[in-house]
């Protein structure tokens, strides 16, 4: 896959002008409004199945956040079906999965990207054991350092209602953002996604409500605050 159709998917970083861009950094400033009295670091992304267009609106997100100046790290937490190598053009040969497994430190596996402020770690080799990796001592350890480092730090994770990974990753997680792609997911689907977020104690800042076509050439987003 080509750089250019890849970062296609990145409008904020080659088209921060459009109406797209602007609903992006839109969601950002109704995260900082939501984080008053509950700092947010670390936000994860989630819905309740694949093709939602989650892994676009994570990054596009992590690129408004750079675009501020803040020092972003964005983190492929999905380790069976990887895609953030995709959207940003780099190797997936190492990874997040060998930070938790030891074989590798953390400057190793953390690539510098084209856009200033953000950093990115994929998700590395698929492992036997995404759960148990994902829910170990050695996790939150990595997390812990992360924090330390960045200022905020962004999730990609799978789909809820596919496999456990997502709701382990929230307890790591200062916010969930959802994301619901409009006419494609049934809402008691939404629910049931929602539901479980809230049985592993996550905090639901909000649903992202995508892919809403105002006309034939254009798509947006739009926010909906959690209550």
């Amino acid at each position: 896959m080509s750089r250019q159709n890849s970062e296609a998917n990145l409008v904020t970083f080659v088209n921060p002008n459009s109406p797209i861009s602007e609903a992006y950094r839109t969601l950002r400033t109704n995260i900082q409004f939501s984080s008053i009295d509950h700092p947010v670091q670390v936000i994860m992304c989630a819905s309740a199945q694949s093709g939602e267009g989650k892994t676009t609106t994570i990054s596009n997100l992590a690129v408004t956040y750079a675009h501020e100046g803040k020092n972003v790290l964005l983190i492929d937490a999905d380790l069976r079906k990887p895609t953030l190598h995709n959207v940003f053009v780099t190797s997936n040969r190492v990874g997040l999965s060998n930070l938790i497994a030891g074989q590798c430190a953390l400057p190793e596996v953390t690539v510098e990207t084209r856009i200033d402020h953000l950093s990115v770690i994929p998700s590395g080799p698929v492992p036997p054991n995404p759960s148990e990796l994902l829910g170990s001592q050695r996790m939150r350890a990595i997390m812990k350092d992360i924090r330390s480092r960045y200022d905020i730090i962004l999730l990609d994770t799978p789909p809820v209602l596919a496999v456990p990974d997502s709701l382990i990753v929230s307890s790591l997680s200062d916010g969930v953002i959802m994301v619901v792609q409009a006419g494609k997911v049934k809402s008691d689907m939404v629910r049931k996604a929602k539901a479980g977020l809230e049985h592993a104690k996550a905090r639901i800042l909000g649903v992202v409500l995508n892919r809403i076509k105002r006309n034939e050439n254009a798509q947006f987003i739009r926010y909906y605050g959690s209550k």
